[in-house]
């Protein structure tokens, strides 16, 4: 297709290449970048003549003004068998430029890459940090394996755990501003998700109130062992509560702090999984609006088989819809371990309370040091009413967070 064939198209001598919010459009390539397809919006934006498209690098396209380390990072994600997802300034073949929000998938031999027109607030944020790492590029002559190391740092500072908790959370605002701009509802599946982040965040900060909590109480079977020195021989009523005490209590912390709170704990998968299913529902969703492209352009290009490439775009999306799928079941089995950890730690308390009720018994008995005996025992229970109200609230958030599911 020549551009004589195109439908008339009024572009600007200079700046942006039209590209509607509405829009969306993919482009195909093999794994070392070479282009296999694409459709016509990105053949209309781009600008390219075909001949200078297909078989031809997908960095074609590069813009000057993107940061090296984007790409390095972009391809090393790539490689490493996961999902990307990136904005992205791109340059038409007379000049102009398009940003893109872009999300690439694996195919059986390369990558397909779909695009959409950016619009969110966080878009105007990720400029201004591009602005900045290229400078920093240009005048520290930075690498673009250090380049890649200063955005991640970024991206910390801007609150994100790392990149991919970043590309969802992009991803997601993207297609909620798209949404608003072109007067559509809100994406329930997006809410979904936002709301189960939501809870996950929540979780860890009363799982980590929870283990701040154990740790006060670790001087509480200390004080007890002091008293009982001063009141009974070795081995009595009291010193053997505080050992029982203190080692139910150092038991339940560690317990909850290396399930729950620990790099391969229960949270950190429940916030990952979340994360990755949101992203990859998002990409499913942009790709069947390729498909639906497609069927609207009803353009041929010469060398590009578009019933094959619709094919190619079905299995992704089925593919991408599967594995989040997947990851919200796994979502629902971490979230049932901590339902059960709660259980377990309520079942503990009732243990830790009859020891408490024990060691008010004894402190009745006790004529000198019964007083400060009773005080030690008024601060456990309100240790353990606070971490009992903590429980409740950490296993809430668990169910909420399987409520929802599909």
């Amino acid at each position: 297709m020549s551009f004589h064939d195109r439908r008339q198209e009024t572009r600007p001598t200079s700046g942006e290449a039209p590209f509607g919010l509405n829009e969306v459009f993919f482009s195909r390539t093999d794994d070392r970048g070479i282009i296999r397809a694409y459709n016509y919006v990105f053949h209309r934006v781009a600008h390219y003549e075909a001949k200078d498209l297909l078989a031809k690098p997908h960095n074609i396209i590069r813009h000057p003004d993107m940061p090296r380390g984007v790409f390095h990072l972009f391809w090393d994600t790539l490689k490493s068998g996961r999902f990307m997802g990136a904005y992205v300034k791109n340059k038409a073949k007379d000049g102009l430029h398009y940003w893109v929000f872009a999300v690439v998938a694996h195919t059986s031999d390369g990558y397909l890459s779909a695009r959409i027109k950016p619009s969110s607030s966080l878009f105007t944020t990720v400029m201004s940090e591009y602005d900045a790492l290229l400078e920093a590029e240009k005048k520290e002559k930075l690498s673009p394996e250090e380049s890649a190391t200063r955005l991640l740092e970024r991206l910390k500072a801007l609150g994100f755990d790392d990149y991919h908790s970043f590309a969802a959370y992009a991803l997601a605002e993207e297609l909620t501003a798209r949404d608003a701009g072109l007067s559509a509802f809100p994406d329930p599946k997006i809410t979904e998700f936002r709301t189960k982040l939501d809870h996950a965040d929540e979780l860890v900060k009363e799982t980590e109130g929870l283990v701040q909590e154990f740790e006060a109480m670790r001087t509480i079977p200390h004080n007890l062992r002091v008293i009982a020195s001063r009141i009974e021989p070795a081995g009595g009523p009291v010193t053997v509560l505080s050992q029982n005490y203190g080692t139910m209590s150092r038991d339940m912390s560690d317990w909850f702090a290396t399930h729950v709170l620990g790099e391969n704990s229960n949270f950190a998968a429940i916030k990952g999984t979340v994360n990755n299913s949101m992203f990859v529902e998002c990409m499913a969703r942009i790709m069947i609006e390729c498909d639906t492209q497609l069927q609207k352009e009803k353009r041929d290009i010469e060398g590009i088989n578009m019933q094959q490439e619709r094919k190619i775009l079905g299995d992704l999306v089925k593919d991408q819809r599967k594995s989040a799928r997947d990851g919200l079941a796994n979502v629902n089995f971490e979230a049932d371990r901590i339902l059960t950890a709660c259980n377990v730690m309520h079942r503990h308390f009732l243990g830790l309370s009859s020891t408490r009720v024990l060691c008010k018994i004894e402190s009745a008995r006790l004529p000198t040091e019964g007083e400060a005996l009773t005080a030690i025992i008024d601060q456990l229970g309100i240790f353990q009413a606070r971490i009992s109200s903590q429980l409740e609230r950490i296993a809430h958030l668990s169910t909420a967070i399987q409520a929802s599911d599909h």
